[in-house]
């Protein structure tokens, strides 16, 4: 048996860390983690801890976390993840630098970012597949770029 608490950290993690495209998908991840829940109850959960559709690089939709208590800090694993899975495109002016991302899906790396808070980002602005980062004076956008640009795997230098 679990508490409500266990059971949305075990639904949290495994969205976190497993493409899940389906209510139904997510029910049978629990259940192998010996905890049970209806339909009704994973889609409240889903609701409480701010779980949203996306779309995946490879064209589906699953699950993402898109709002975390504040608190709450992302690895830096888990923004490699985020950021290899869905920014397309890196690039600075001055001290901003603008992330390009699939449509639908800009919260959620913003979401990562505000939460990893690499050194030089003062924070994000998202909107539907871009998101607006804003350098530190110190770092600037062009070193900020070159980092993000790392973390996403993408090749080249930033424009």
């Amino acid at each position: 048996m679990s508490t409500k608490a266990q059971r949305q950290q075990a639904l949290v993690r495994i969205i976190e860390t497993k493409e899940v495209s389906s209510q139904n998908e997510l029910r049978t991840m629990l259940a192998k983690e010996g905890i049970t829940a209806t339909q009704v109850t994973i889609s409240r959960d889903l609701e409480e801890v701010g779980a949203v559709k996306v779309r995946s690089s490879q064209g589906d939709t699953i699950y993402a976390i898109a709002s975390f208590e504040p608190a709450r800090r992302a690895t830096n694993d888990q923004l490699r993840r985020v950021m290899s899975e869905w920014v397309a495109e890196v690039s600075h002016s001055g001290n901003m630098v603008i992330l390009r991302t699939p449509p639908g899906c800009a919260h959620v790396v913003a979401s990562a970012l505000d939460r990893a808070a690499p050194k030089g980002l003062l924070g994000t602005v998202a909107g539907d597949d871009t998101i607006m980062c804003v350098a530190t004076e110190a770092v600037g956008g062009k070193k900020l770029s070159v980092e993000l640009r790392a973390l996403a795997g993408l090749k080249g230098s930033p424009s």
